[in-house]
């Protein structure tokens, strides 16, 4: 019998029902938590081996909302066209098919294509599509089970507990799972708990193969589950769509700017989800929580503020901006996941109306991670996001008054007039400042900047990405072939180049920027530069002239530098540059002992490996520092304030050898920094292992030497 077109109901009573109660929570809450966990474990493999952006991170969230939808429409589907019984013989089937894709385990596949998008998904369905379409199909099933059993409790408070279990799971991760176990250790877990949920899952559909069909029940809940109600109509399923694509596209355009503006970290990317996910746990669980006016002014205030904070990024500390992101993003989940329980249908359309909400959500992710970065050269869809869900807000009102009527399109205009505020903002600099050229890609967004152009003793360019900058160059006079920014004669790469040997010299720079460490190459010398990101490559050879400029041999290998270097022959680099940079930080995969293991193969006996540590929100100097003692190497810290004049900016370099004497060089030696402290408290970086937490900075330049 088909559940889509009638009521198929089942008898419980006294302790059963308790029980069963009992067990459908569970199974629910357990689902909700594992799907959760899986995410940051799975990116935590995948994120590196595709250049360890944040948009690497949207990309990952954009398959988890792809499979979503897929175990939704499976549910749907299955309770539109099959008996009670039939779908419980093909949910044990799905479950198996699950049990037997177990442990999960990553495969990577197609890291150096042209199409990265296509392979970050290729690598997720590989590694962990089955499980994880099993655990996407549960929710949408046992709800609708469930709302066919009488006595138990609304179908819509379990989608309430299914968040409440992935919320535990992103808070937990950052402070429980990621500083304690290693990736196999948990993956290994995940695997155990995923069985235990297979039979216990698998022990609900069976039991509903052994009880049959009885008369429509009587009661509350049974009234609820089944009373009549008119089929949703094309208006509701559209404003299901809208609502939900309209919070996923704020979820994930606000991960995407907290990310590159700080670090791309998985702490950063669970604190959006836990707003995202605890909206909805509030508004599920009590119609009471969402007082429509007071949220919707809470919108459009966030939205304003965002804006502000957006066009003085970089200048605030790090809270404030985190801050004025996420609070606009709990106002915009908030209203509308409040305004998507209000248009809820009645249990009988509940499969439906959660395949609307994940269509959605699924929309939202294309939209993010596919149609943006082609379509705009900043991360305007933040602002678009939110206009949109104002209107989409405005929309969803049942029975507006007329004033409401009269008034709807001013409060849209009023809206679009923000948004035009933002991308106004967004595009603008200071006085002194000219934009040249944008390009954004998988990679993010960089661009040229013209700086001080009416003074030519001065007069500038500059790559950002993000809000960091990359490099610069002066335009004029002999200060243009002047290594600049981060990488001046004081600094210390530049201390570093001046103690190597003075016949001809090899010189590899993970990380292009516009090519300044070119300006120490000379006749005979050897650089080879190491850059993931086509449009940095394009930059720097358009707008910059170090590259040109430069006399020595030079070449840029293009992908990721560490799986460049793991498959290239030993270079024998006499100074081997760390300095690959995804916003403010580095990509956290070049930072582990097996990555610095490769480095070190590449190195002559003396050679020097100087790692660029001037991020403003995550010190990796401890990090580096206990590497080098893991390692037996010597180690220093160099700070330089820089120097507007000589177009330097204050940098810190940590400089490596396994040869103590030439870091003794009176040069260096007087420019380091004194040992740092507190070592003992930082665990070695592997590739299984990494505790970001303890370096995050909360204010920018906290540190000593910034």
């Amino acid at each position: 019998m088909a559940l889509g077109s009638s009521t198929e109901q089942t008898e419980l009573s006294g302790p059963g029902r308790t029980w069963l109660a009992g067990a459908y929570g569970l199974a629910v809450f357990w689902a909700g938590l594992l799907r959760f966990a899986v995410q940051p474990l799975i990116a935590k493999f995948v994120v590196p081996r595709f250049g360890g952006g944040s948009d690497v991170w949207t990309t990952c969230m954009l398959f988890f909302q792809a499979m979503l939808l897929c175990g939704y429409a499976y549910g749907h589907l299955s309770v539109s066209l099959l008996s009670r019984r039939g779908q419980a013989v093909l949910h044990v089937a799905v479950l198996l098919v699950a049990a037997l894709s177990l442990p999960i385990r990553a495969w990577v596949v197609g890291a150096e294509g042209r199409y990265p998008v296509a392979a970050v998904l290729g690598t997720l369905a590989v590694s962990i599509g089955v499980p994880y379409y099993a655990l996407a199909s549960s929710s949408p099933l046992l709800q609708r089970w469930v709302a066919g059993t009488r006595g138990q409790p609304r179908p819509y408070r379990l989608y309430a507990l299914s968040n409440a279990g992935s919320l535990l799971a992103v808070i937990g991760y950052p402070f429980l799972a990621e500083p304690w176990l290693s990736r196999q250790a948990q993956a290994q877990a995940w695997s155990w708990g995923m069985g235990a949920l297979v039979a216990l899952q698998g022990c609900l559909a069976l039991g509903l193969l052994r009880r049959g069909p009885v008369a429509q029940a009587r009661g509350q809940d049974a009234a609820e589950a089944d009373r009549p109600a008119p089929a949703p109509r094309v208006a509701d399923g559209l404003l299901w769509v809208a609502l939900s694509a309209g919070a996923s596209v704020v979820l994930l355009a606000a991960t995407n700017k907290i990310c590159q503006d700080v670090a791309a970290i998985p702490l950063l990317w669970m604190v959006p989800l836990c707003v995202y996910l605890l909206s909805f746990v509030i508004c599920f669980h009590s119609e009471r929580t969402y007082v429509r006016p007071v949220w919707l002014a809470a919108l459009m205030a966030t939205l304003i503020a965002a804006v502000i904070v957006d066009s003085r990024r970089g200048t605030l500390p790090v809270l404030v901006q985190i801050g004025a992101y996420l609070a606009a993003l709990a106002a915009c989940c908030m209203v509308c996941h409040g305004e998507l329980y209000r248009l809820r249908p009645g249990p009988r359309f509940l499969t439906r109306y959660y395949l609307s909400i994940a269509s959605g959500g699924c929309c939202g992710g294309l939209l993010v991670a596919v149609v943006a970065p082609v379509v705009l050269r900043s991360y305007l869809e933040l602002f678009l996001g939110l206009a949109a869900c104002c209107v989409f807000a405005l929309l969803a009102e049942k029975n507006p008054s007329p004033r409401l009527r009269r008034r709807r399109w001013a409060y849209a205009v009023v809206i679009a007039f923000i948004s035009i505020l933002a991308a106004v903002m967004e595009r603008g600099g200071a006085a002194n400042e000219r934009l040249v050229a944008s390009r954004r890609n998988f990679y993010g967004v960089v661009s040229v900047w013209e700086q001080d152009a009416d003074d030519p003793a001065h007069q500038e360019m500059a790559l950002i990405h993000g809000t960091t900058i990359h490099g610069l160059q002066f335009v004029q006079g002999d200060k243009h072939r002047l290594p600049t920014a981060y990488y001046g004669h004081r600094s210390g790469v530049g201390l570093a180049i001046e103690q190597l040997p003075s016949a001809p010299r090899r010189i590899g720079v993970v990380g292009l920027g516009v090519g300044t460490i070119a300006a120490y190459g000379r006749e005979g010398d050897t650089i080879r530069f190491y850059e993931i990101n086509p449009a940095v490559r394009d930059m720097a050879r358009t707008y910059f002239t170090y590259l040109a400029d430069c006399p020595a041999a030079k070449d840029v290998v293009m992908g990721d530098a560490r799986l460049s270097l793991e498959r290239q022959e030993d270079q024998q680099f006499d100074l081997l540059v760390l300095d690959a940079f995804s916003g403010d930080s580095v990509p956290l995969h070049l930072l582990t002992a097996e990555a610095f293991q490769t480095y070190l193969r590449h190195l002559k006996a003396a050679g020097i490996l100087a790692v660029h540590s001037s991020g403003q929100y995550l010190d990796i100097r401890p990090v580096v520092m206990k590497l080098s003692g893991h390692l037996g190497l010597a180690g220093v810290c160099v700070y330089d304030e820089g120097d507007k004049t000589a177009g330097t900016l204050p940098s810190t370099w940590v400089l490596l050898s396994s040869d103590g004497r030439i870091l003794d060089a009176p040069g260096i030696r007087r420019a380091a920094d004194p040992p740092l402290v507190g070592l003992e408290r930082i665990g070695v970086w592997t590739d299984d292992y990494v505790n970001p937490l303890q370096l995050l900075r909360w204010k920018p330049g906290a540190a000593v030497g910034l």
